[in-house]
């Protein structure tokens, strides 16, 4: 692997491994109370946006590992990857928004917090196909946002299941 992206090899293969094991261990984990998570209406969407945070850091850190991709293409890649996981994140934004329970608390903060990943992603899309090479830079950003982000929100529904 040659250029900027080859550079970046170490961190990408690091980050598609981390990121695919902490989505097995999501589901895992959440499987075990998976009928008390699917009775609890906002717990299924913010589940699913932590599950796909995880994959968008997988399918981009994966793609940072293919020869001679060119850095337009990766871009515009990372884009529409990035608007699916957003649809996640969306999705659990209106279920936490609409819902009424007085017990749920920080219900702003939980919504934003799937949009992190997101932001970090469409921001090193967009610096790609201009020819940045910081997007690679936001690139690393937006998986590391994808980690954390991910392993707060399941950590937040696992606690919350046993509430």
């Amino acid at each position: 692997m040659t250029g900027a992206l080859g550079e970046w090899s170490d961190f990408n293969v690091a980050m598609a491994g981390a990121s695919a094991a902490l989505a097995g261990l999501v589901i895992v984990a959440a499987s075990v109370n998976i009928d008390k998570i699917i009775r609890a209406g906002t717990l299924t969407a913010r589940l699913g946006a932590a599950i796909a945070a995880l994959v968008l850091a997988l399918v981009a850190s994966a793609l940072g590992l293919v020869p001679r991709l060119d850095l337009t293409w990766y871009g515009i890649i990372l884009l529409v990857c990035a608007v699916a996981a957003g649809v996640f994140a969306a999705h659990a934004m209106r279920v936490l928004l609409r819902d009424t329970d007085p017990e749920q608390r920080a219900r702003g903060a939980k919504a934003v917090l799937g949009f992190l990943p997101v932001a970090g992603y469409l921001a090193a899309g967009v610096a790609l196909i201009a020819g940045s090479p910081v997007g690679l830079v936001l690139t690393a950003v937006g998986c590391l946002l994808a980690v954390v982000a991910a392993i707060v929100m399941s950590w937040v529904v696992l606690v919350e299941v046993l509430r």
